[in-house]
């Protein structure tokens, strides 16, 4: 969908909708720089985080037509773009943040090519909340399994570090589990961009929060580093980490 530059803003002033964030970069490949904007409508007040029909607009600098792109999950806290390179084509491509302000502290993330003026979405937050699934199950002896759904690869989390008061609740004094526990993992709550080799190509560093016995009793998060291999994010290292 398209709109040329005065249209845009008239329609803009009418429909009290705010620009949330603005960067500047070449998007589709012409080597001129164009301007990328995230409008959203504010249901509450101007200063509130809080905006709603958050849509992604590209104005091509070169034409001045603007391009509409609606994003799925349109709403939420601190709407923020960045500007990238994450396929290796020298163009940047376009992600988007948005915090859901859930107690999960998940976010919803989307990332956008626009080479030659045509949107092609390179990575959706919801994808990656299904394909990274893992089970959390309380060991023996003050342990915590914690192992991807459908795969081999596990970790183990050693939980003295919680505390005498905290494994007295679930450990009998022979380090015995008093009853079956299960935890969970939260779907993506940070994703940020890094040039790890520093060739100016950026990959993803993804963070889950790992919840024990309820969502404040955090054990840990799982981090996930991905890069582009020509049609997809795969993952090329992941770690888990414990506060302390």
């Amino acid at each position: 969908m398209y709109y040329y530059l005065p249209y845009f803003y008239k329609k803009i002033q009418n429909n009290n909708i705010y620009i949330l964030d603005f960067k500047q970069g070449d998007v589709n490949g012409d080597m001129i720089i164009d301007n990328v904007y995230l409008i959203g409508k504010k249901p509450h007040e101007a200063k509130s985080p809080f905006s709603d029909n958050i849509t992604l607009i590209i104005q091509d600098r070169k034409t001045n037509v603007f391009t509409r792109i609606p994003l799925k999950e349109n709403s939420g806290y601190n709407p923020t773009i960045f500007l990238g390179d994450f396929t290796g084509t020298k163009v940047s491509d376009v992600l988007i943040s948005i915090d859901s302000g859930g107690s999960g502290g998940y976010a919803f993330y989307y990332i956008y090519s626009f080479i030659n003026n045509t949107p092609k979405k390179l990575f959706d937050y919801e994808i990656f909340n299904q394909k990274y699934k893992y089970n959390v199950i309380y060991k023996d002896y003050y342990e915590v399994e914690v192992k991807r759904k459908n795969k081999s690869e596990k970790y183990i989390i050693d939980i003295k570090y919680k505390g005498e008061e905290y494994l007295s609740e679930i450990y009998d004094e022979n380090g015995k589990l008093k009853e079956p526990i299960e935890g969970w993992v939260n779907p993506i709550g940070g994703l940020y961009p890094i040039d790890f080799q520093r060739d100016e190509i950026y990959e993803l560093y993804a963070s889950q929060r790992i919840a024990g016995r309820y969502n404040a009793d955090g054990l840990g998060y799982i981090q996930t580093s991905l890069k582009w291999n020509g049609k997809e994010f795969i993952p090329f290292f992941q770690t888990i980490g414990i506060l302390g």
